[in-house]
């Protein structure tokens, strides 16, 4: 399962990240997301943490939101699907998926 961790100190690595996580479960790889894409390299303040099973990562996640690392209050929910759904949603979304063949969209 795949959890988005939000509103993360600029500062906070990966290992940082794996040592909460790791905590409830295994962890199969973390990512602090940054803009590699436009040669910066500066962390953007969120990342997304894969662990193996579903009843592990809603116990990470029933336990970590909310929680204080460097100073900073952390914000961590399931992660959105990818779709390759293009049809569907408001105006907005069908001219974002013109630049990326792949939208988050929440499934009910």
């Amino acid at each position: 399962m795949n959890i988005y961790v939000g509103n993360l100190s600029l500062k906070v690595t990966e290992n940082e990240l794996r040592r909460e996580f790791i905590v409830y479960g295994e962890v199969i790889s973390v990512t602090v997301m940054n803009d590699e894409y436009i040669g910066s390299g500066q962390p953007r303040g969120y990342g997304f943490v894969e662990m193996a099973s579903k009843s592990e990562s809603q116990a990470a996640i029933m336990n970590l939101d909310g929680k204080t690392i460097r100073d900073r209050v952390i914000k961590v929910v399931e992660a959105l699907p990818l779709s390759d759904n293009r049809d569907t949603g408001s105006f907005s979304d069908r001219k974002a998926s013109r630049f990326s063949a792949k939208v988050r969209q929440r499934r009910y």
